[in-house]
Formats: structure tokens, sequence, C-alpha cells
């Protein structure tokens, strides 16, 4: 009899696991469409918006600047190494660009803004939800979606693809730097390919990549958040699953994001 019950709780716990993750994702996708159908109908104040804009833009130049030079860097080191005893060291340059393009600008600055904003606003807005400010938000009829989620997703959505934008200027600047003032080549050498072989589609990739990552940490680290109990363990956990879900999803969302666009460029001649 022991065993028949511990058989019938686990298939209990198990069937209320897979429940509560379905109800996980209509929560989540109901937070998206009421926040953006919040923003739309009723824009939130410009200070709240320029508020968030400034955190997650301007304060994330440095760790951004970071990322992308140390990449570039590292980039055109290896690159140079594995092919100047091939005779292609001037294919440094062209691979720096490509791959900071489309790959690795936009998936290391959305790597930098989940441990640097996103777990700062899941924290938050967890505080938030733990002290009941939010059900007093509630109690005076402001939407708490529109009021707090609105802002930060129209700045992660806006500034994430511009953080993209400087990441690869400086990752393809860092390898310059060590291409020229290190390897001795010249600069026509490091810059030549690139108008050649780069194209507006690796750019759009770069971007289009860095729109989508935007609004999935804002998304998914806000969704946290809001639905964070349990005091401050729960604050501490809910930020730390926000950031491994985030990034979790930035990979899997990298490879079907490559793979739909290039499809579209290739079939379909878009971009």
């Amino acid at each position: 009899m022991n065993g028949q019950t511990l058989e019938k709780n686990s298939i209990f716990i198990k069937v209320a696991k897979k429940l509560h993750f379905l109800t996980a994702i209509g929560e989540y996708t109901f937070m998206i469409v009421d926040t953006i159908k919040a923003t739309i109908v009723r824009p939130p104040s410009f200070y709240l918006v320029f508020e968030q804009l400034y955190e997650v833009g301007v304060a994330s130049l440095p760790v951004v600047a970071i990322t992308g030079f140390s990449t570039g860097l590292v980039l055109a080191a290896q690159s140079f190494y594995q092919l100047a005893d091939k005779g292609l060291s001037s294919v440094t340059g062209l691979m720096v660009a490509k791959a900071m393009m489309t790959e690795l600008g936009p998936v290391l600055t959305a790597f930098m803004l989940t441990g640097r904003i996103g777990a700062a606003m899941c924290a938050e807005l967890g505080t938030m939800r733990v002290t009941e400010q939010i059900d007093a938000l509630k109690t005076m009829a402001i939407n708490p979606n529109r009021y707090l989620l609105a802002p930060r997703f129209l700045a992660g959505t806006i500034m994430t693809p511009l953080l993209t934008i400087f990441s690869i200027a400086m990752g393809v600047f860092g390898g310059y730097l060590i291409s020229v003032y290190f390897f001795g080549m010249t600069p026509n050498a490091y810059f030549d390919p690139m108008p050649t072989h780069i194209n507006t589609f690796d750019l759009v990739t770069g971007v289009t990549k860095g729109l989508v990552f935007g609004m999935q940490i804002m998304t998914i680290c806000c969704y946290k958040g809001m639905v964070t109990s349990g005091g401050a363990a729960g604050v501490g956990r809910s930020t730390t699953n926000s950031v491994v879900i985030a990034y979790c999803c930035i990979l899997l969302t990298n490879f079907l994001l490559t793979m739909l666009l290039n499809i579209l460029h290739e079939q379909l001649g878009i971009f």
C-alpha cells in the first residue's frame, strides 16, 4: 500500500509540474499581449521610458564596449595564428567582422544585458511583488504592465539593437588594433575584403537578433519578477531563474533565427 501511495503521489507531482509549466506559459503570453496593448493604446510616460533608456542603453555602454573589444582581440589573434602559415592572414579582418556581425555581437551583448539589466529588473520587480507594492498600484487603478513593464519593454527593444551595433564596431576596432599594431598587417589588408564579402544581410542578421533578444530579456526577466513569491529568498530564486532561462532562450533563439533568416535570404531573396 505504501508503494502504491508513493507511486500515485509521484504521478500527481509530475502532472502538477506540467500544469504549472503550461500555466506559466499562458501567463507569460498574456503579460506580453497586455503590455503591448497598454503601450499602443496609452503609451507610458516619456520620463519613465527615458529613464529606462538610460539604464538599459547608456549605463550598459562600458560593459558592452569591453565585451566587444576583447572579443575582437581574441578573434583576430586566433584567426591570424590559424591562417598566417597558410598564406590567408589577409582574411583576418573579414572573419572578425563576419563573426561579430552575425553571431558574437548580438549574443554576447544579450548575455551582458541579461546579467546587468535583466537580473536587476527581476530583483526590483520581485521586491515590489513580495512587499505588495504592485498590489498597491492595482488598488489605485494603475495598470502595472503599463507603468512598470511597458517602459522596460520599449527600452530593451530600442536599445539592444543599438548596443549590438556598438559591440560589433568595438569588436572590429579591437581586431584592427591587434592585427595592425601587433601582427604587422596593413590597414588596407585588414579592411579591403570587408566591402566585397560583407553585405546588408549580415548587418540585418545582427540587428534582427539584437531586437528579438532585447524583447526576450525584458519580458522573461520582468515576468519572473512579477510572479515572485516567498520573501527575500524568493526574490533570489526568481532572479537566478530569470537569468538562466533568458540565457537558454537566447541560445535557442539564436539558432532558430540563423536558420530562418538564411532560408529567407536564400530561398526568397529577402534582404
